[in-house]
């Protein structure tokens, strides 16, 4: 018995270089102009048994402009930056550049006095291995690059510090099929 989870993530909601931590802005106008470019590819998602979103603003803005009509689900929110939210990683880095590195070189670390990498990874993953499994059951989730990112992470089972390395843009998608602690990263080719 396996599920196939299609991740995809959220449309932008403001330039790369102007991200927020744990931001929830609505999308803006390049991230309504990109999913209108890229619903031809992504609209036969919603045909999934099971539809889901991040509760962000910008993640139901996406899913709902899809027409996936989904289920928000708080396991899927953004990972907690404490008192880091709403700043860039410029301003963060500007004013406490100690506590940046430490952030960055352990994952087990949370100076910002939100949530350690590692736990985050550790929840994005409690939230995949909980999905119901159903032989060819199909799952969409939209959800913040960051938790596409520890999805990815946490299926291959790789190294926490691998998170750093993997970019993910707006309105991409990986799809992940398994069950709980047996995940395998699928790509297809665009049809």
């Amino acid at each position: 018995m396996s599920v196939r989870i299609t991740l995809v993530a959220a449309a932008r909601c403001s330039s790369l270089l102007a991200e927020r931590f744990d931001d929830d802005r609505p999308l803006d106008q390049a991230g309504w102009q990109e999913v209108q470019f890229a619903s031809h590819a992504l609209v036969p998602l919603n045909t999934a048994e099971l539809r889901y979103c991040s509760p962000t603003v910008r993640s139901r803005a996406t899913a709902q402009a899809l027409g996936f009509a989904p289920m928000a689900q708080p396991a899927l929110r953004d990972c907690d930056m404490g008192r880091w939210r709403g700043f860039t990683f410029a301003e963060v880095t500007a004013r406490e550049p100690a506590a940046v590195d430490a952030w960055l070189a352990d994952p087990r670390s949370a100076p910002h006095g939100g949530e350690p990498l590692l736990a985050f990874i550790g929840r994005i993953g409690g939230w995949l291995d909980t999905r119901p499994v159903e032989d060819g059951g199909r799952i969409v989730a939209v959800a913040e690059p960051s938790v596409v990112r520890a999805a990815l992470v946490y299926a291959l089972n790789a190294p926490p510090s691998s998170y750093w390395n993997v970019d993910v843009r707006p309105l991409s998608t990986i799809i992940l099929a398994g069950q709980a602690g047996r995940w395998n990263l699928r790509l297809e080719t665009a049809a």
